[in-house]
């Protein structure tokens, strides 16, 4: 797919996802609204928003969520060295690692980290630089770092990672 075929399929999914949260009920239409976003944020990685290096000052804990869990968890954020080993806490961790990672969200107009999102069945990005990774259950993926345009991808009323107000 062409890049500018890319972008009109990112707004066009952008633009569905912040109509289908603008009613009041959280019920079906934000479920359209959180489905397209992950989607729309995976596709920055091929579109040259990926992060080679991580991020400076992220907090203890971060908001996380598996894609397809409606209960979100959290990572706790440490360090080895030179790379961030994050340790996630709660619901549907991924069992298969061979189709698995985490990606690091980061604000382009804030630098801003709302938080990360986890990837259970998706292509690993192998091309991208891993910043680290991510374990829970046992297992450990690999985690990516991606700029978002974070107000375009999480409406408060539908919210992707709930309330990341305390996150960097």
């Amino acid at each position: 797919m062409t890049r500018p075929r890319r972008r009109v399929l990112s707004l066009i999914i952008g633009w569905l996802f912040v109509a289908a949260c603008g009613g009041r009920s959280r019920v079906p239409p934000c479920g359209l609204g959180t489905a397209a976003a992950p989607t729309v944020i995976l596709q920055r990685l091929d579109a040259g928003y990926a992060l080679s290096e991580i991020p400076r000052g992220l907090p203890e804990r971060l908001p996380a969520r598996v894609i397809n869990e409606r209960q979100q968890g959290e990572v706790l954020v440490a360090y080895e060295g030179n790379r961030l080993m994050l340790g996630y806490q709660g619901p549907g961790f991924p069992t298969d690692t061979t189709l698995a990672f985490g990606l690091l969200l980061v604000d382009d107009s804030t630098q801003r980290v709302p938080g990360v999102l986890i990837y259970g069945s998706s292509t690993v990005p192998r091309l991208r630089q891993s910043l680290g990774a991510v374990t829970g259950g046992g297992q450990s993926l690999g985690v990516f770092g991606v700029r978002v345009d974070w107000i375009e991808m999480n409406n408060p009323r539908c919210p992707l990672l709930g309330d990341t107000t305390s996150a960097r």
